[in-house]
């Protein structure tokens, strides 16, 4: 959700949509699983065509599995758990993983179509904000505040 905030006030011009997957077995293609979602539904929701940014908790080969039969499932880009093997702050957990707002951000600036024209300019800017967070939990040893006070804008 932070991404497609920061996306939405940074590059106005770049249509984002967030679905919010809560039953995993309805990306499996109809005839694999009973809970599944018509290839209506699924196109509905993830277009035809257009660059899917899938941020999830587990493996990310688990989402190319159950979008596997789906079409063309290459324009998945899985974001997933990393084993990093270590103990830090939860925002830099999802920094090493490359999950956090700013890598999904990027992800979504690198594989649009129609590429906005400060794309370049707003790479930086998160390759900025993420070395600014790993020198603030160095020093601080917790998230930056903006990060863990993080809230819907407008709420």
């Amino acid at each position: 959700m932070a991404a497609a905030a920061w996306l939405r006030e940074n590059a106005p011009d770049l249509r984002v949509r967030v679905v919010n997957v809560v039953d995993l077995m309805a990306l499996r293609p109809r005839d694999k699983h009973p809970h599944r979602m018509s290839d209506e539904r699924f196109s509905a929701l993830f277009t035809e065509n257009a660059p899917v940014i899938f941020a999830f908790h587990g493996y990310p080969g688990a989402i190319r599995q159950l979008v596997h039969g789906r079409s063309n499932p290459g324009r998945f880009h899985v974001r997933g758990y990393v084993e990093e093997g270590t103990t830090t702050t939860p925002f830099d957990m999802v920094v090493l993983t490359g999950m956090s707002r700013f890598h999904l951000a990027m992800g979504a600036l690198n594989h649009c179509s129609r590429r906005p024209r400060q794309t370049t300019g707003l790479l930086a800017a998160c390759e900025e904000a993420l070395t600014h967070h790993r020198q603030y939990i160095r020093e601080h040893l917790e998230d930056m505040p903006e990060i863990r006070d993080w809230t819907w804008p407008g709420l």
